[in-house]
């Protein structure tokens, strides 16, 4: 009987440790700009997410002609997002053979179409998520790829926007905690800069993550608008219902 119990508590303090590890690595999100209703936003976070993006990850259950909902046209989707084999009601898949991305990365890289609504968790939304995660990539010359990650770390992808953020280190301060000392994350340093300034590369990062927001329910916007007019209709019946009752039974009273 004594054996069962000790086994349980031992691996509750295994789960519990690996809880604590996982929070001292683990950094806060910082919250995304959730603009799914910005049109200029939506069309520049496509043309990062086809430029940058799909490369590697598909996103199978999106067409390219679906683009038209932010504001684009045919020719513009031709001109600008297409490659030289694709055609505008094909799904958006990578150019990357799976078999070579395994052996490359170690895994397939995952699809995308519903990527920010399945990264959600305790820390925010999952465009949160991918906000942060864009943006804590750093040197990390002991990894195959040659970078690593605050917000996932050891991750197989290397840093695909590194020529627009440049390279920076994390910066990180000793505390003290419960008699050990942890290191507690405090901010970044540039080392090299990039081609764009932290700024606008923050505000493309936000393009992207809203293009990835949009992509995994395109129809979001109708839905939260026409939501707005189905609770006024029915708040609407809702009155005509009440004066209606009152109406009929006031001489039965």
């Amino acid at each position: 009987m004594k054996r069962p119990i000790l086994t349980l508590i031992a691996a509750l303090g295994l789960l519990a440790g690996a809880a604590h590890a996982a929070g001292d690595e683990a950094i806060a999100w910082d919250k995304a700009p959730g603009k799914t209703n910005d049109l200029a936003s939506l069309q520049n976070g496509a043309k990062l997410f086809v430029n940058y993006c799909l490369s590697c990850h598909s996103a199978a259950y999106m067409r390219f002609n679906r683009l038209r909902d932010i504001g684009l046209t045919e020719q513009q989707i031709k001109d600008n997002l297409l490659f030289t084999t694709d055609k505008i009601g094909e799904t958006m898949k990578a150019a990357i053979d799976p078999k070579q991305a395994k052996e490359w990365f170690g895994a397939n890289p995952p699809d995308l179409t519903v990527i920010a609504r399945s990264r959600a968790g305790h820390g925010g939304t999952g465009a949160d998520y991918l906000y942060t995660f864009l943006r804590s990539f750093y040197r990390d010359e002991t990894k195959a790829t040659g970078w690593n990650n605050l917000a996932f770390p050891s991750v197989g992808m290397p840093h695909v926007l590194w020529q627009l953020q440049g390279d920076r280190r994390p910066v990180f301060e000793a505390q003290q905690s419960h008699g050990h000392s942890t290191e507690v994350f405090k901010g970044w340093q540039q080392i090299t800069p990039g081609s764009m300034t932290p700024l606008q590369f923050d505000q493309n990062v936000g393009d992207l993550v809203n293009y990835l927001q949009w992509m995994g329910e395109p129809a979001q916007n109708t839905r939260k608008r026409v939501g707005v007019w189905v609770v006024l209709f029915l708040l609407l019946c809702t009155f005509i219902t009440w004066r209606l009752h009152a109406a009929y039974w006031k001489d039965v009273k």
